[in-house]
C-alpha cells in the first residue's frame, strides 16, 4: 500500500477475546499497516475468560481511522446502550473506509447508525436482533454492503479478515498469510452452524442461549430505539 493504512479494533470489558485476537492477528500483517487497540476509557480491558488486554488507547484520542472493526460479546447489548461508547464508534465509522465487525459487534454498528439499510452478519443465535437497528440479517460466514464488512460467529472472524486483506492488500498477500498461518480448517466435530449441528445438539445450545435472549432483545430494543431518535434528531 502506497499510503499508511490505520487499523482500529474498539474493544470493551467481557468481549469474545477470539472475535478480536483472531482478525487482529491476522489484520496486523497488512503490508505498512499500523494496528491500535482501543477502548471507551483506554487502559486495561478484561475479556471473557479474565484475559486481560492492557494499554488500549482512548477511543476519544483516535482522529480518524480506515478500517474499524468491532469485536462481539456477551455483553455487546449492554454496550449497545453506552452512549460514550457507541458515539465513538459512530464518529470513528462515518469517516473510515471499511467498517467492519465480527460476531455480535455488528449489533453494536448497528447501535451507532452504521447498518441502516445494509445486510449485515453476526452470530446465527442472535442476528435477528439485527432488524431492531433497520439491518437485514445474513447468514452468509462474511457479508459485504459497501465499505461494510461484518463476520459471523467468533471463528468467522479469521475468515472476514482474510476477506479484509485481499481487499485491501490483494489477494495474493491474503494467500501468503494464509498459507503462513497454515489455515486450513478441519474441526474435529463439525457441527459449528445450526444446518450441520445434530438436534440434540443445536436443541441443547438454542436453549442456553433463549435464556439470554428476552434481555438481549430488550437492550436492543432500547439501543434502536435510541439510534432512531438520534437520526431523527440530526
Amino acid at each position: 500500500m502506497s499510503q499508511p493504512f490505520n487499523t482500529v479494533f474498539a474493544i470493551y470489558d467481557n468481549m469474545t477475546h477470539l472475535d478480536f485476537t483472531g482478525p487482529h492477528q491476522v489484520l496486523c500483517r497488512l503490508p505498512g499497516a499500523t494496528t491500535l487497540v482501543a477502548s471507551r476509557d483506554g487502559g486495561d480491558v478484561t475479556a471473557e475468560g479474565n484475559l486481560v488486554f492492557g494499554h488500549t488507547r482512548k477511543l476519544s484520542e483516535i482522529d480518524r481511522c480506515d478500517l474499524l472493526c468491532v469485536p462481539g460479546g456477551v455483553t455487546a447489548t449492554e454496550v449497545a446502550l453506552d452512549a460514550s461508547f457507541v458515539d465513538e464508534i459512530q464518529r470513528l465509522g462515518r469517516q473510515a473506509k471499511y467498517v467492519t465487525s465480527v460476531c455480535t459487534g455488528s449489533l453494536i454498528l448497528g447501535a451507532a447508525g452504521l447498518l441502516r439499510g445494509k445486510r449485515a452478519a453476526c452470530h446465527w443465535a442472535w442476528r435477528d436482533l439485527l432488524t431492531e437497528f433497520d439491518a437485514t440479517p445474513d447468514d452468509a460466514r462474511v457479508v459485504r454492503d459497501g465499505n461494510t464488512f461484518t463476520g459471523g460467529g467468533v471463528t468467522a472472524g479469521i475468515d472476514f479478515a482474510f476477506t479484509m486483506v485481499a481487499e485491501i492488500a490483494g489477494e495474493a498477500v491474503a494467500k501468503s498469510l494464509t498459507l503462513g498461518y497454515e489455515y486450513a480448517p478441519a474441526p474435529p466435530f463439525p457441527c459449528g452452524r445450526p444446518e450441520l449441528a445434530d438436534p440434540a445438539t443445536l436443541a441443547f445450545v438454542s436453549g442456553n442461549m433463549q435464556q439470554a435472549m428476552d434481555l438481549r432483545r430488550a437492550e436492543a430494543r432500547k439501543a434502536g430505539d435510541r439510534m432512531r431518535a438520534q437520526a431523527s434528531a440530526a
